[in-house]
């Protein structure tokens, strides 16, 4: 067969089916160009789902008349220039690919005015036959117009969806647009009719986005059970927002992450991601979140995609880590009974801003835990409701069980768990503890407690088990990882880039635990294990953390195992269904939660409590209709 050189429409055409694969492709493409020209408002006019019309109209900088057939040809663009602007670049375009690739698949017309010229031009392309620049009034920016797209190529139209459907993947691109661009108007219509809206709120000032605009986005649900994550170290930044473990997903449709404000999807942090969440939320549930990482850009290749939906970092494995911390440590402050308006900032009104949450975000103040000024002392609570209920002086891990909090002035101690229950000191609202004072015990399963905003609900043995795991983690951590020599060395038949991978990452495995040395080419021995796992399948273990090695460069499944086997211990060991307590004991319980981390969720990821304001219980009853 001999080999000729193809046209420039059939290589077009080739193009596009790498950059257009729908039409929510080609909004992608053209509204990230007006984007790239500056513009502030970009309006997005929709027929038939996308398939019949698309029209992008931007106020950004437009094109000159006489470079119009320049911006249609291939490989032709304005944002880079050299290697070294590739490798640093910083807009959401820099190909020249995507015009000329839409071009050739639909009927195609360009309109633009530069900034001082009297009047605009107009260039049309039929399905990659370029016509002839003529004049057009037009106002200052640009408006691509992208009709009966795949008319050409039918057989790319007919794998086209429903019109819902393709309608509805473009509104998630530009739901994905307005949370990383909230200084942008968007306004966009659907056969005629506007269908929304998303108003620019100002200049972009370090990717900030407001309540209003993640509120429009994800739903106010979101909003108020967001934690606001702001943190910096060796050049990397991760800001954004987390959803509360409370607030989960059955899929993971919201789950956001922008690099150098380009929305992408990256193995390396999804799973980096789920660690973090790992031991709060309840199995087979995904984590919400929209999060911003910024670096240098140099240290992250954003061609290795034709859409550019995925990105390669120079140091996975560091940026890796640095999400795994970061967000591990905020997730670590979900303390039972801190309101979502005290985690956010901005959300939540109502409620006085705390100074100190103002003040710039420092590496190790970042996630500090405020619990609110403490009472007076009138009867401080009975040590004895502690050792009943702990088997010790019930002090928490790092400090005082109670963090300062007194008992209810009028329990005298002793006596039954259905004793009258005190009322609420008479101070200011926001001096008592977040859980308030247990009142009653529920069929031996919940304590009931009440607050000045209304009634707590805790399953007692949920929130047990999640302080006693959170105890012994702590002493495990601070008394390091034990190893035990095994009498034989255990040979372990692998694979021969699992044994270079042992070989490499030997100082990372005996931090783990492990002594592995390297037997023959295909083969291992295993020397020592880690002390609490030895009863446990040491080689599988192992084998999946030489696999986390090789893929993602570090490996948290010894931490995993063995959190595994302490939350088992922790459960075995947490105060069971009816088990009769006194208010000492309730109180003792409150007051642990409020202290310990995590204690949102037991060690499964279920909830440990719940709030019912005296509005909700209001509306129970009819009052004040």
């Amino acid at each position: 067969m001999t080999i000729r050189q193809l046209p420039d429409t059939l290589i077009n055409q080739i193009a596009a089916g790498e950059v257009v694969e729908r039409p929510a492709s080609v909004v992608k493409e053209l509204v990230e160009n007006a984007l790239d020209a500056g513009a502030r408002r970009v309006d997005i006019d929709l027929e038939e789902g996308g398939v019949r019309l698309i029209r992008i109209r931007d106020d950004g900088k437009g094109i000159a008349a006489d470079e119009l057939p320049l911006a249609v040809s291939r490989h032709a663009t304005s944002k880079i220039a050299s290697l070294d602007d590739l490798e640093g670049v910083t807009t959401l375009g820099f190909r020249g690919e995507a015009l000329p690739s839409i071009a050739s698949v639909s009927r195609f017309s360009l309109s633009s005015r530069r900034i001082g010229e009297d009047r605009g031009a107009v260039l049309e392309i039929d399905g990659g036959r370029l016509g002839e620049v003529a004049p057009k009034p037009h106002p200052q920016g640009t408006t691509v117009e992208v009709r009966d797209l795949f008319f050409n190529v039918p057989a790319r139209r007919k794998f086209l969806k429903a019109e819902r459907t393709e309608l509805g993947h473009i509104e998630e691109w530009l739901r994905q647009l307005a949370l990383a661009r909230p200084d942008v108007e968007l306004r966009v219509s659907h056969n005629g009719k506007p269908t929304r809206r998303w108003k620019g709120e100002g200049d972009q000032i370090d990717l900030g986005l407001s309540d209003v605009r993640i509120g429009e986005a994800l739903g106010e649900e979101f909003a108020r059970n967001a934690l606001r994550v702001d943190h910096s170290g060796a050049g990397l930044r991760l800001h954004g927002w987390i959803a509360q473990p409370s607030y989960n997903r059955a899929s993971a449709d919201q789950q956001y992450l922008y690099v150098n404000g380009r929305a992408v999807r990256d193995r390396s942090i999804a799973h980096a991601v789920k660690q973090a969440y790992s031991d709060v939320l309840f199995h087979g549930r995904q984590p919400a979140y929209v999060l911003f990482l910024e670096l240098d850009p140099r240290r992250v290749d954003v061609n290795v995609h034709p859409a550019k939906h995925e990105v390669r970092f120079r140091d996975a494995r560091l940026l890796h880590d640095f999400v795994y911390r970061t967000l591990n440590d905020a997730l670590a402050q979900t303390r039972a009974g801190a309101l979502p308006s005290a985690q956010t900032g901005e959300f939540g009104g109502g409620h006085p801003p705390d100074p100190a949450a103002a003040a710039p975000p420092s590496q190790a103040g970042m996630y500090q835990y405020r619990p609110t000024a403490p009472l007076a002392l009138r009867v401080q609570e009975t040590q004895a409701g502690y050792a009943a209920l702990y088997g010790g002086n019930g002090s928490g891990s790092g400090g005082a069980p109670a963090g300062g909090y007194p008992a209810p002035a009028s329990y005298s101690g002793g006596g039954s768990a259905y004793a009258a229950a005190p009322a609420l000191p008479h101070s200011d609202d926001e001096t008592l503890p977040p859980l308030g004072y247990a009142i009653a015990q529920l069929h031996g399963i919940y304590v009931l407690a009440e607050t000045a905003e209304g009634l707590i609900v805790v399953d007692m043995h949920a929130a047990h088990e999640r302080i006693g795991y959170e105890k012994l983690k702590f002493a495990h951590d601070h008394e390091g990882l034990r190893t035990q020599p095994l009498l034989v060395p255990a040979t372990l038949a692998v694979s021969e880039r699992e044994a270079e991978v042992a070989e490499r990452e030997e100082a990372t495995l005996i931090a783990l635990g492990f002594e592995v040395t390297r037997a023959g080419p295909q083969s291992l021995a295993l020397r020592a294990v880690p002390a609490l796992l030895a009863h446990g399948d040491v080689e599988a273990l192992l084998r999946d953390v030489l696999a986390d090695l090789r893929e993602h460069g570090e490996s948290r499944r010894v931490g995993a195992a063995r959190d595994e086997l302490l939350a088992t211990m922790a459960c075995h060991g947490a105060v069971r269904a009816n088990r009769r307590l006194t208010l000492p004991e309730m109180n003792a319980l409150l007051r642990e939660m409020e202290a310990t981390e995590r204690s949102g969720q037991c060690n499964h990821g279920r909830p440990t409590w719940a709030r019912f304001t005296l509005s909700e219980i209001d509306r129970w009853f009819l009052r004040g209709r």
